[in-house]
């Protein structure tokens, strides 16, 4: 009762939030790039908030469902079919045993989320299911999945209230130009004022040097008073290092614990989805987040949890199970 991995894709893990609570022994948190996609995913399945998921990225992965449950798909539009017929985003699809998922190539996007209703039955390490490749700990043996492996499910979970109503607009994220807000700091004083002027005003291009570590944009040079070296310190998600050569780095979710270089900036939480589903060469700008607004639900992010919770709580609308 599970899943049969027929053909792995490019890069295909089994991720949760990520674990926290140990970046101090050295273990980096791991967990999904795309925060907002892998939630939808499991609310559209009234999955715990934390339940694990599979990531993919660039090429999906090919699944056989060896029992009945329900999925959804989320992120980028990697054209899903089942059993050779287009199937669709961002809603709840039952899979009977026998059936084949497959995908195409990103039509927007880079990188895709699977849900399961029943539950990916991989070992809880350190509190998180999540995959940490560097380690070899969580997920499916520590690794990406690969041709023949197979996943069981915990549970059998294979019906769901209002069935036929949960669904989503599909994200579209082929923007050609995405606009990032981002916290000044913490050592935004090591750089100069045109250099500062320079991060917040400039286009800045996504460069091949992109994975779940960390992406490197190609763009005007920052300027820096004297180093831009660094006692090394602890890191978030989404922190802009600048090092040496003056062109940032935003660091991901498999970013290293501490680093040495100085922190011009950070990306806000809210707009990291956007980011982490970039194509290479794609622009990418930035714009200064005023702190207070973080006390406000944020529009981009709001309006698909509303609407499911709303459609499901109202007395006016008619589901069909």
């Amino acid at each position: 009762m599970g899943i049969r991995v027929l053909k792995g894709g490019m890069m295909t893990t089994v991720q949760d939030l990520g674990r926290t609570g140990y970046q101090s022994q050295g273990f980096s948190v791991s967990g999904v790039m795309d925060v907002r996609s892998f939630k939808i995913a499991n609310l559209l399945l009234d999955n715990p908030e934390n339940e694990a998921v599979l990531e993919f990225t660039l090429i999906g992965p090919t699944l056989e469902f060896t029992s009945e449950t329900i999925i959804s798909i989320t992120g980028g539009d990697f054209r899903p079919q089942i059993n050779g017929k287009p199937a669709k985003m961002y809603t709840a699809i039952y899979m009977h045993r026998g059936d084949i998922l497959t995908f195409g190539g990103a039509r927007t996007g880079t990188r895709g989320y699977i849900a399961f209703s029943s539950y990916l039955d991989v070992p809880v390490v350190m509190g998180s299911r999540s995959t940490n490749i560097k380690c070899q700990i969580g997920g499916y043996k520590g690794r990406k999945l690969e041709d023949e492996d197979y996943i069981a499910f915990r549970a059998k979970r294979r019906y769901l209230p209002y069935y036929l109503s949960r669904s989503l607009d599909l994200d579209e994220f082929d923007q050609e130009k995405i606009t990032l807000r981002v916290v000044m700091g913490p050592q935004e004083k090591m750089f100069t004022k045109e250099g500062r002027e320079t991060f917040l005003n400039s286009e800045y291009t996504v460069t091949s040097e992109f994975d779940r570590m960390g992406c490197r944009l190609e763009g005007p040079f920052i300027a820096y008073k004297t180093t831009s070296d660094i006692i090394s310190d602890g890191i978030a998600f989404g922190s802009v290092q600048v090092p040496s050569h003056g062109k940032p780095i935003i660091l991901l979710a498999d970013r290293q614990t501490t680093g040495g270089y100085a922190k011009i900036a950070t990306v806000v939480s809210v707009d990291i989805p956007k980011l982490v589903q970039r194509k290479t060469e794609q622009k990418v700008v930035r714009l200064p987040f005023k702190i207070f607004f973080c006390r406000k639900p944020d529009n981009d992010i709001c309006p698909a949890f509303l609407s499911l919770h709303q459609r499901k709580n109202s007395q006016t609308l008619n589901y069909a199970d």
